[in-house]
């Protein structure tokens, strides 16, 4: 799976430039059974990071046998960034009405016609919502107005379409995650809010715009008073797991359900791809990167993680998964107009093998890059009196500086390789973790 991010995206209207919300990322993991459709929505509101977090796990780690699950984590990409409700305002009050002028125009209408589409049998908006839901008042936490650990409907029933008792399935929801809880009052309960007669505003929203088409829909509200986002992001995956037995979806997951492995998952942030000649390991990645090898204009950002993105300052290129920056890419600009798109490199002195820039290899003690005709090659952080290019020669992984690594254990370093005043590519070493 990958994920091409760009985080300013225009149009031009009546010749007024304005800013555009980046398309969101639609993941179909289809069983090779056929059975039910599930669509997950996540990230409608950027600062609700359970309800994103977890549809990307579901997306990396998920293996459909029987049915689909369909998977958007990410419906509204600059809020998520920015850790913001809605920085074009709040997409969920949306889906009655939206102007062509409206940055979150074209996400609003494509997710529309993904949950209109003929296969799509169930649709789950997921959401942290504020305290803890009570159907009578306790305090300002616990209290019926609240909607954190609630599953939402906006009616009882659609009659007699498939899975339409939506009463029913949340109360089994309900039950069943109520048994398996960190703490008892983090109890779930069933919020009927009866959008058609008592709630003008929710009839704006994503889930009233379904059932009124005649999906299925429901709300999955994790807590916002729950501080531990491990926590939310099980409760959401423990309920969509209930939901897909509900609905006949058979399904494997790619590690054991429980708080520790969740967090765990959440930190896999992957790696990223820059411009088909660079590979960043993302997990415990250094804050900042100097002199990042980029083109000056249009750079290529590949994530392996749905929430992965760039934005662009004047700082450089932050990078980020989900709302949480991860690093800062501090650009050192070049033409990139270069032949050759591999290297012969050797480690622990076992024959030369062709490496393709990008690649990150690993070894435990040294290297060698063969030299080529017209060629430079600079390891970051090793330097030799009087060598102009560093190839042909063993160097070993203890003699580079770790204040160059790319990671903060000091254990990852860069080859780059220059051709004249063009920058052809990357590759990395890693220093093996069962090294000495």
């Amino acid at each position: 799976m990958r994920v091409i991010s760009i985080f300013l995206w225009v149009m031009v209207l009546g010749g007024v430039l304005l800013a555009k919300n980046p398309p969101f990322s639609l993941y179909t993991l289809n069983g090779e059974e056929e059975g039910h459709t599930l669509l997950v929505i996540g990230g409608i509101h950027g600062d609700e990071p359970g309800g994103y977090f977890a549809p990307a796990i579901l997306a990396q780690y998920y293996t459909i046998k029987k049915g689909n699950v369909w998977i958007v984590p990410n419906l509204n990409p600059d809020s998520i960034m920015a850790f913001k409700r809605g920085i074009y305002k709040d997409m969920n009050r949306k889906f009655a009405h939206i102007s062509p002028k409206d940055p979150d125009f074209d996400n609003v209408v494509r997710i529309k016609e993904i949950i209109k589409d003929p296969k799509v049998n169930f649709v789950v908006n997921l959401h942290d919502g504020h305290g803890f839901y009570r159907e009578k008042w306790e305090n300002s936490i616990f209290n019926p107005k609240a909607w954190g650990q609630t599953y939402v409907i906006d009616q009882k029933s659609l009659g007699d379409v498939l899975f339409g008792d939506l009463d029913n399935i949340t109360k089994q929801i309900e039950m069943k995650l109520n048994q398996n809880l960190h703490y008892d009052f983090h109890t779930f309960g069933v919020r009927n809010t009866q959008t058609r007669f008592n709630d003008e505003e929710q009839q704006n929203s994503l889930t009233f715009f379904a059932v009124t088409n005649l999906k299925p829909a429901i709300a999955i509200e994790t807590s916002k008073n729950i501080k531990k986002l491990a926590l939310k992001t099980f409760y959401q995956l423990s309920s969509i797991e209930v939901l897909m037995d509900i609905m006949g979806i058979k399904y494997e997951r790619g590690f054991e359900m429980n708080l520790e492995e969740v967090g765990k998952k959440i930190k896999e942030y992957g790696k990223l791809s820059i411009n088909e000649n660079i590979t960043l390991e993302l997990e415990n990645i250094r804050n900042v990167i100097n002199f990042m090898p980029l083109k000056k204009g249009e750079n290529n950002f590949i994530f392996t993680h749905p929430l992965g993105k760039i934005y662009q300052s004047k700082q450089g290129y932050e990078v980020f998964v989900g709302h949480q920056k991860l690093t800062l890419l501090k650009p050192d600009y070049f033409a990139m107009e270069c032949d050759i798109k591999d290297m012969n490199i050797s480690l622990d002195k076992q024959a030369l093998q062709a490496v393709k820039f990008g690649a990150i290899l690993e070894a435990k003690e040294q290297f060698l890059v063969e030299g080529r005709e017209g060629i430079r090659v600079n390891v970051i952080g090793y330097a030799k009196k009087g060598v102009v290019s560093e190839d042909n020669m063993e160097i070993k992984l203890d003699w580079i500086d770790g204040n160059y690594s790319l990671d903060k254990d000091k254990k990852i370093f860069r080859i780059e390789v220059y051709k004249g005043s063009n920058f052809c590519g990357m590759i990395n070493i890693k220093k093996e973790t069962n090294a000495a």
